[in-house]
């Protein structure tokens, strides 16, 4: 099991906390230092769209109008933290966020 994000995040340590208290041994990967590779930004992109794209982040109101328009892949390569989180694999399995859906999963 991977859990994708930056460690600053709240929601990331949430569902960290709670998959080790669950007796699960998530690796993290550390989204800021070690980026995504365009093989899993497809991949993630397949599975959730354009909701991969964390639109009310402190990091999209500070991208310029021409920024907004790019496609997602690009986003996130460009801009890692843009990346709603976590995004949480294990085996075939991808969920995105840490709402009851994502929880009912993982616990």
């Amino acid at each position: 099991m991977i859990v994708y994000g930056i460690p600053t995040c709240d929601t990331v340590r949430k569902a960290r906390k709670a998959l080790e208290a669950a007796g699960k041994a998530p690796e993290f990967h550390d989204v800021r230092e070690t980026p995504l590779t365009p093989a899993q930004i497809a991949r993630f992109e397949a599975a959730f769209g354009d909701k991969l794209v964390n639109k009310s982040s402190t990091a999209w109101r500070g991208l310029s109008d021409a920024e907004r328009t790019q496609p997602t892949a690009a986003l996130i390569a460009t801009h890692p933290t843009l990346m709603k989180r976590p995004v949480i694999e294990e085996g075939d399995r991808l969920t995105l966020g840490w709402k009851a859906d994502a929880q009912a999963v993982w616990l």
